[in-house]
């Protein structure tokens, strides 16, 4: 009898035993989708069988790699590699995963197999090298900046070495490491207390609001070294305070290109997101930012690739020049020489603000927020408006030099100029920092009137909420709707560029000379 009950136990005893040796131990990581982050579940267990680690759940080659360097750490760092079958799954399963920051969640797992690890909210980043250093990987600032702005991150384990970018992130409170046994004592002890500084924006600040905006005074170029061309130096100064986009048109040397370079040193100030922001689309480009107030500009030359320029890739869609430019300056220098492909589909960005790229394996949206400047030959030998110089372009290849750019595209600029030629007796007449005093001035009054986006980049609902046009300026703008055609983008744009003029001129209503100002840089058909 006995011997039939201990046999009749034994299954029991045995169910028992592999339930207590299979616990299942988790630790939160994320991978980028795009440039998105997506949580994932990093679960292990140990079960007895011949000894293996596989890791399951649509891992890519460098995760798959990372079983050798998890090895190799532990070993050199005195810990005995488990004789089980170890099995890390990373959930959801169906999305794909990359990145060598998972290797810190698996060899803590590994490593701390024989105790609970269930800590909720705690995310765990880092690369192992083979000695158990834990190193810094490109994909960190995006992926924690992304979980940030989506609220599901408050506390994680990084590497120490990349504290001095990731500091830049408020509202996360991070434990920065430089060994594996570090870590291991962390999740023993449970110390999850932050060790980093608070850190502090080197550059100028203003408040507004709740809100602080960050700016530089650096004048590496300077609109003093630009003679004469005093309208379009009062274009690029309208084009500057509300970031609207312009056109130069003019003979060669003639100072377009001199211009455009420094229209970057007198933008309006960012605030804290828009320089992270900023930062994020750098690193996707494997570039480390140095989160500076300046904002950036992009100035592709004219046989760049429509992918190199918009992102794309067979595999992965990569980040191109347009969103490389997000919040800063997309300069297209000889437009009409650009392709027509890359022209036309230049207009979504310039309309919606983002970037979409479609491929097989993946759909990404890129934010674009940029401000375009472009410069332009009158034909295609330069000369024709030249006083001292003969045009030797025909009519047929004028008209098709200028048909390149097609009315939809030219739709989306704001001021257009038609620049001189220099001269001898031109002489300079305003300077950078003073430009930027007025640029500063007119993003005051934006700010002051609650806008959240300047001038340039108003809704159409914004457009009604802010571009109040005074009686006389309604008569001159109507006068201007009939007896040019205008489309209805068109009269959108000549509102928006009144409203940076007014603003300029510290009016708080449309004035009818702002419109007239306003009018004087649509494009003439």
């Amino acid at each position: 009898m006995n011997a039939k009950t201990d046999s009749g136990n034994f299954p029991q005893e045995n169910k028992n035993k592999e339930k207590q040796s299979a616990i299942v131990n988790r630790l939160t990581c994320a991978t980028l989708e795009g440039v998105n982050a997506k949580t994932i579940e990093v679960e292990a267990t140990f079960t007895k069988g011949l000894p293996g680690f596989t890791v399951v759940g649509l891992a890519s080659n460098d995760i798959q790699e990372a079983k050798e360097r998890v090895k190799s750490a532990l070993l050199t760092n005195g810990f005995v590699f488990p004789p089980l079958k170890i099995t890390v799954n990373l959930s959801p399963s169906d999305l794909k995963k990359s990145g060598t920051h998972f290797d810190l969640s698996l060899a803590l797992l590994i490593a701390l197999h024989k105790h609970t690890i269930d800590e909720e909210g705690l995310f765990v980043f880092g690369e192992l090298g083979l000695d158990g250093k834990v190193k810094s990987s490109s994909m960190l600032f995006p992926l924690i900046l992304s979980l940030k702005e989506q609220g599901v991150i408050k506390r994680a384990i990084v590497p120490k070495e990349a504290i001095c970018y990731l500091s830049h992130i408020s509202g996360v409170d991070f434990i920065a490491i430089e060994t594996l046994n570090e870590a291991i004592e962390i999740l023993k002890n449970k110390t999850f207390e932050a060790n980093i500084k608070a850190f502090s924006y080197d550059a100028n600040q203003v408040e507004f609001g709740a809100r602080v905006y960050y700016f530089e005074q650096k004048y590496e170029v300077d609109f003093a070294d630009v003679k004469g061309q005093s309208i379009a130096k009062r274009a690029s100064l309208i084009a500057a305070a509300g970031m609207h986009n312009f056109l130069m048109e003019g003979s060669p040397g003639c100072g377009k290109s001199m211009i455009a370079k420094r229209i970057k040193n007198i933008l309006p100030p960012l605030f804290e997101e828009e320089m992270l922001s900023i930062a994020k689309h750098q690193f996707l480009d494997g570039v480390v930012p140095n989160f500076s107030a300046l904002r950036p500009m992009r100035a592709p030359h004219h046989t760049a690739t429509p992918a190199s320029i918009f992102g794309g890739g067979s595999l992965q869609a990569k980040i191109g020049e347009v969103a490389l430019a997000h919040k800063g300056i997309l300069f297209f220098d000889e437009l009409p020489h650009f392709s027509k492909n890359v022209l036309e589909a230049l207009r979504e960005p310039l309309q919606d603000k983002k970037v979409h790229i479609a491929r097989v394996n993946a759909k990404i949206e890129y934010e674009a927020d940029i401000m375009f400047v472009a410069a332009m030959n009158p034909c295609p030998c330069g000369n024709l408006l030249s006083k001292n110089k003969v045009c030797r372009c025909s009519e047929v290849e004028i008209k098709r030099y200028q048909n390149r750019l097609s009315d939809p595209f030219l739709d989306r600029i704001d001021l257009f100029v038609v620049m001189q030629e220099v001269g001898g007796e031109d002489k300079s007449d305003i300077n950078s920092q003073q430009m930027h005093e007025q640029v500063f001035e007119a993003f005051k009054m934006q700010k002051q009137r609650g806008q959240e986006r300047l001038n340039g980049k108003l809704s159409e609902e914004e457009i009604e909420q802010y571009c109040l046009l005074a009686d006389d300026a309604v008569a001159v703008l109507e006068g201007a709707i009939s007896r040019f055609d205008l489309t209805h983008r068109s009269i959108a744009s000549i509102r928006k560029t009144a409203r940076t003029i007014a603003d300029l001129g510290k009016h708080k209503m449309i004035e009818k000379s702002d419109i007239l100002e306003a009018l004087s840089y649509r494009r003439r058909k």
